[in-house]
């Protein structure tokens, strides 16, 4: 009877650290592979990483939105939602803007973070918006450009270099100063 305990102690044991000696590699598996994961911000200076997404908007010709074919143009990269209200206040500047900036070599795109496309088409429709609007159904161009709070900007010079980032609503003059700033024809 004693022996059998202890040979069940021993293999409770045994079990248990094998448990743990799994749970440890798992740990440090993890730990390495996010250690090795591509932790760039880009920032100011920085060459945008390149990027192509579905384009959403009926009213704007482009089937996708990829940043290395605008080279040689100034880029506006706006992510936004739906849901985002000082996101929907900015969106009528863009639109009055796009037709005038697009003539001078300026691209805008708006990039939504919304999960469905039928609320986008709802929003755009509302609002009448002609520019593209990219779909980031993944969430992979907002993790690239490392974005948080909406609306975030990305003003792109036509060398494909950010030129700012901006956190927060744009007022009309703002932004037309900073399309002015990325625009080819200076």
């Amino acid at each position: 009877m004693e022996k059998k305990k202890q040979y069940k102690k021993r293999n409770r044991l045994m079990f248990r650290t094998a448990i743990i000696v799994v749970l440890l590699a798992a740990i440090v598996f993890a730990l390495v592979t996010n250690l090795q994961g591509d932790k760039a911000v880009y920032q100011i200076g920085d060459e945008a990483p390149d990027f192509k997404l579905k384009q959403i908007n009926k009213n704007n010709k482009l089937e996708t939105v990829q940043l290395s074919e605008l080279e040689g143009k100034g880029v506006m990269l706006n992510f936004w939602g739906t849901w985002c209200k000082p996101c929907e206040e900015e969106m009528p500047y863009m639109q009055t803007l796009y037709s005038e900036y697009k003539e001078k070599g300026i691209e805008i795109a708006a990039i939504s973070l919304d999960s469905t496309e039928t609320v986008v088409h709802r929003f755009i429709d509302k609002h009448d918006l002609t520019f593209p609007i990219p779909h980031d159904t993944t969430g992979e161009v907002q993790d690239l450009y490392d974005i948080g709070p909406l609306p975030s900007t990305v003003f792109i010079n036509p060398d494909g270099v950010i030129e700012e980032r901006i956190l927060g609503a744009l007022t009309l003059e703002k932004l037309e100063g900073y399309l002015q700033d990325i625009s080819p024809e200076q």
